[in-house]
């Protein structure tokens, strides 16, 4: 399912988004940078060892050694990767809260299209972030990752944003999900 908002594009698809030659694509990382489980090890894996590398440069020169906070976002190279930059962010754990977990995941999708857009990146590939190990429900992360989306490309001029979805099932949740948002927002369905 494709479709335009403001003279940009919004893509659902099923696929690897490690494949994906947009210019970014986004890493539903956990807050070592290091890797892990999922799309996250996934992504490691594909781009090489200079990936973990320079995320340990942020970790230690950009964060002082700490971790990435939930919501935050940094951008790295993407290396082996077909895409050119890799835009990492950490999903909220899913723990029952739905106002306070909705709000830190609005807060992954927007500081990742803001950080795309001040580095000139006009095309974006993003994964379903926090539905994996974080446990985040697929039927409400997906509403808030394409209203959050939706919203963004409504107000700028930024390119192409796939969702790239693991399975037909989550596909199939993310296609009902922007019907529903498009119809809030009162686009033609």
């Amino acid at each position: 399912m494709k479709i335009e908002v403001n003279g940009n594009s919004l893509e659902l698809m099923i696929g690897d988004i490690t494949k994906q030659s947009t210019e970014a694509i986004v890493n539903a990382a956990n807050g070592t940078l290091m890797g892990g489980g999922g799309v996250d090890g996934a992504i490691h894996q594909a781009a090489g060892s200079e990936l973990v590398e320079e995320c340990k440069k942020i970790r230690e020169e950009d964060l002082d050694g700490n971790y990435l906070r939930t919501g935050k976002a940094v951008i790295t190279q993407g290396y082996d990767l077909p895409a050119k930059f890799v835009i990492h962010t950490v999903g909220p754990v899913w723990d029952g809260n739905n106002q306070v977990a909705s709000e830190r995941l609005e807060e992954s999708y927007v500081n990742t299209l803001n950080l795309a857009k001040e580095n000139g990146i006009t095309s974006i590939a993003f994964p379903s972030i926090s539905t994996g190990v974080y446990r985040y429900p697929v039927q409400l992360a997906s509403v808030v990752a394409l209203h959050t989306i939706v919203e963004f490309l409504q107000t700028n001029r930024f390119g192409e944003v796939t969702m790239t979805l693991f399975s037909e099932q989550e596909y199939q949740v993310y296609e009902e999900a922007l019907k529903s948002v498009l119809e809030k927002f009162e686009y033609a369905v």
